[in-house]
């Protein structure tokens, strides 16, 4: 199992190095000069544009700047932010919580009713049942993010008035965050009606960001199952006479369940993509949110920072699903 992890960690190390250079290099192809962006145009002179093209950096050779960079990054330092000179490090992880909890709840519900759904397709291949999960899947995993959660704004916070627009809880509460996941720190705050304010608030974000998942979950769920199902294994322990539920639960799940896993580690960056817009549509300030505004400010420190830490949770995930597969198929951690 050691010699199994050590291989995969050290695939992560030439995949991280290529990511910086694609992400250093984005930001370089941005549209638009970020030192008149955070300096202002009117007032300018020449002089201090000059001054301030070397206080970042701006006016050396690109390579020069990447190594630097690459320097920076082995000790820790993801830069500053050009707008509110904070940390970029900082920053995130005051953000990420919030983006956590709306990922996490959205995994949950995904899971939750993902795989149920593809199992119950799979047992009745073929039927009105399996053709409307399929159906339904197909719908949610085609529908636009933007386009499925302004739909229902206008529906459920717009004309039914049942659940906020925006934001992660009312105005009318004020309370520590220690924790950062509002759900949490709303419940120690013991303040009357914090949790339900906080929960209605996340249930748009959370169905929103969970379509595409729970679809592609689903979807594979169904593809496992029938596969497994025809298995020899699987013949044998209908002879033997046991429940279909116990055939199903038991014998073909575990064996079903290798591929799905795959499915759910790669959600991990299908949500962080779709948090992106998620947020900026509900206005949920998050690192979704955090990223859009840095790209239309030219803050190169924070879009290159939050690229790179955004890539290395998505690689520390599926390192995470590659040693769930070694623990659940014993003969992969021996291949």
């Amino acid at each position: 199992m050691l010699s199994f992890l050590i291989k995969r960690i050290a695939l992560l190390i030439p995949t991280f190095l290529g990511i910086t250079f694609i992400a250093f290099s984005f930001v370089r192809v941005l549209p638009g000069d970020p030192v008149l962006l955070m300096a202002g145009e009117r007032g300018l002179t020449e002089e201090r544009y000059q001054r301030l093209l070397e206080e970042f950096g701006y006016n050396r050779p690109i390579w020069q700047q990447y190594v630097e960079y690459l320097g920076d990054l082995a000790k820790g330092d993801f830069g500053n932010s050009l707008v509110t000179k904070q940390p970029v490090l900082s920053e995130f992880f005051t953000l990420f919580p919030a983006t956590v909890e709306l990922s996490l709840c959205a995994m949950i519900l995904a899971v939750c009713i993902g795989i149920p759904a593809g199992i119950i397709a799979a047992s009745k291949r073929g039927t009105f049942i399996d053709q409307s999960i399929m159906g339904t899947a197909l719908v949610g995993y085609s529908m636009p993010i933007f386009w499925w959660g302004l739909l229902l704004i206008i529906v459920f916070s717009g004309k039914l008035g049942w659940t906020p627009v925006s934001g992660r809880i009312s105005l009318l509460y004020y309370f520590p965050t220690p924790t950062g996941f509002m759900l949490i720190d709303s419940l120690m705050s013991g303040q009357a009606g914090a949790f339900k304010s906080a929960a209605r608030h996340l249930i748009l974000p959370t169905i929103v960001l969970a379509t595409i998942p729970l679809a592609v979950i689903a979807r594979q769920t169904r593809s496992a199952m029938l596969e497994v199902l025809g298995e020899d294994y699987v013949r044998t322990a209908r002879a033997k006479g046991l429940s279909s539920r116990r055939v199903v639960g038991v014998h073909a799940l575990r064996n079903a369940m290798i591929p799905v896993i795959t499915v759910i580690g790669l959600s991990v960056g299908t949500l962080l993509a779709g948090a992106i817009l998620t947020e900026t549509i509900f206005s949920w300030p998050g690192i979704g949110k955090w990223m859009v505004d840095s790209i239309s400010r030219r803050d190169y420190p924070v879009v290159q920072g939050g690229l790179l830490l955004i890539a290395a949770i998505v690689m520390i995930v599926n390192l995470l699903v590659d040693i769930t597969y070694g623990l659940i198929n014993p003969r992969i951690r021996h291949q």
